[in-house]
């Protein structure tokens, strides 16, 4: 049986806060450096490299790359042989964000009640989804997510009859009717399968998924690649406008169903696609 305290993880999430919004990933800066080189468009080609210098900038100077610097998202993996000691997981999750976000003068986003918008002050709380795991350590990913993309993101109950097609038609519509709003080029993450809630899930975990990294289901892995091609036919380009890459990636993740359902959901993020983790 391992122990960590509360204090260890609060540190371990505010440190993990403030670099998710400093550094961009490497997996994202080789995709954007990748799109760069192949844009035919002059004004895309001039959009991704001012994102690829806005990401070093953002990386030498230690301030966020977007002034959206999201809703704290944490994926924990506990392992069943873990205690904590101290208080509560979900306390200390919210301590680490509320020091993260304070300290790294990251912008504070949340409202404490949807309807009466008054915000919290220190972006707390957090959005926890938890894992029991085997073993005797702590995963934490910390991945913030702007409002902007989040907002264009979307989930349909098909028809199993509606089948590949239902399932590509409603990923494009998708992402259509996000246009430029979610600051292009996009990651796109699908789930396909479980519940209503469980294929929200999975197109959120599909954007954990190092960029450009395919499913190891083969045929999944091929509706990934019909998807951004016909994403980048659209024209919709850099920050919609126009351009070869619409989307960087599209990433799905899939789950059992019942035989009388088919979810979606779509998932969208932005060029800031940030994520960070550690292993406790």
């Amino acid at each position: 049986m391992k122990t960590i305290h509360k204090e260890e993880i609060a540190r371990a999430v505010a440190k993990l806060c403030k670099q998710a919004n400093y550094y961009l990933g490497q997996d994202m800066t080789d995709a954007l450096q990748k799109a760069y080189d192949q844009e035919l468009s002059l004004t895309g080609k001039e959009i991704i490299q001012q994102l690829l210098k806005n990401a070093d900038i953002a990386r030498s100077e230690e301030v966020p790359m977007c002034q959206d610097t999201g809703f704290a998202v944490v994926f924990v993996e506990l392992g069943q042989d873990v205690h904590i000691e101290g208080g509560a997981l979900e306390d200390a999750i919210n301590e680490g964000v509320r020091r993260g976000y304070t300290e790294g003068y990251l912008r504070k986003s949340i409202v404490g009640h949807p309807l009466e918008r008054v915000n919290t002050g220190d972006n707390t709380p957090a959005v926890i989804h938890l894992k029991l795991v085997p073993g005797n350590k702590m995963k934490i990913t910390v991945a913030p997510k702007g409002g902007g993309s989040e907002n264009m993101s979307g989930i349909k109950m098909l028809k199993p009859a509606e089948g590949v097609e239902g399932v590509k038609k409603f990923v494009l519509d998708t992402v259509k009717a996000a246009g430029p709003n979610p600051c292009p080029p996009i990651i796109v993450g699908v789930g396909i399968g479980g519940t209503f809630e469980k294929c929200a899930l999975l197109a959120k975990e599909a954007l954990l998924r190092p960029v450009g990294t395919p499913s190891h289901r083969p045929e999944i892995a091929r509706l990934e690649r019909e998807l951004l091609d016909e994403i980048n036919s659209t024209g919709i380009g850099p920050q919609g406008l126009g351009g070869r890459f619409t989307a960087l990636a599209v990433h799905i993740e899939i789950y059992p169903v019942h035989i009388a359902s088919l979810p979606v959901a779509v998932n969208i993020n932005c060029h800031a696609s940030r994520h960070k983790e550690i292993v406790l």
